[in-house]
C-alpha cells in the first residue's frame, strides 16, 4: 500500500473511531446529570429521574444547580430510601467524580461509598451528606 493510502485510511479510521467513542461517552454522561431546582433551602428533583425505559431505575444521578459551588450525588437504594453526597472530597476540595457505587477523588486517588463514607484515603473524614425526603413524587434535598 502506498504511504498516502494508508494514512488516508488510517486517518479515516482513526476519526469515526473518535466519534463513537465521543457518542459513547455523552450516552453515558449526560443520562445522569441532571438541573435541580432550589426551593427554599431544598434541592428539588423529579423523582421520576430514576426510571429507565425497561422498567428498571438508575443507581445514581448526579443533580447541579448554579447556586451550587458543587454538585450533589443522589443513589436510589429503594423506592424510598435515597442519599444525597455533595461531590466535595473532604481531603482538599476538589470535585469528585462518580464510578457506579463509589465516588473517587481526581487529585489524590480518595474514594466513598455510595453511602459517604472514606473507603481509601487520603481523606479521612466521610462526605457531606444531606437529609432526603419524598413529597408528591418529588425529592426534596435539604440543603441546610
Amino acid at each position: 500500500m502506498e504511504r498516502k493510502a494508508f494514512l488516508k485510511t488510517c486517518g479515516f479510521a482513526c476519526l469515526g473511531g473518535g466519534a463513537l467513542v465521543v457518542a459513547m461517552l455523552e450516552g453515558c454522561g449526560s443520562s445522569k446529570v441532571i438541573a435541580g431546582t432550589i426551593d427554599q433551602s431544598n434541592l428539588v428533583i423529579p423523582a421520576n429521574v430514576f426510571d429507565e425505559k425497561n422498567g428498571s431505575f438508575k443507581k445514581y444521578v448526579v443533580v447541579q444547580h448554579p447556586k451550587l459551588k458543587y454538585p450533589v450525588c443522589v443513589y436510589r437504594s429503594t423506592d424510598t430510601e435515597y442519599t444525597a453526597l455533595l461531590m466535595r472530597c473532604t481531603h482538599q476540595g476538589a470535585e469528585l467524580q462518580v464510578f457506579g457505587d463509589r465516588l473517587e477523588c481526581p487529585a489524590h486517588g480518595s474514594q466513598f461509598s455510595n453511602k459517604g463514607q472514606v473507603k481509601n484515603g487520603p481523606a479521612d473524614t466521610n462526605l457531606r451528606i444531606f437529609p432526603v425526603t419524598i413529597e408528591n413524587n418529588q425529592l426534596l434535598i435539604s440543603l441546610k
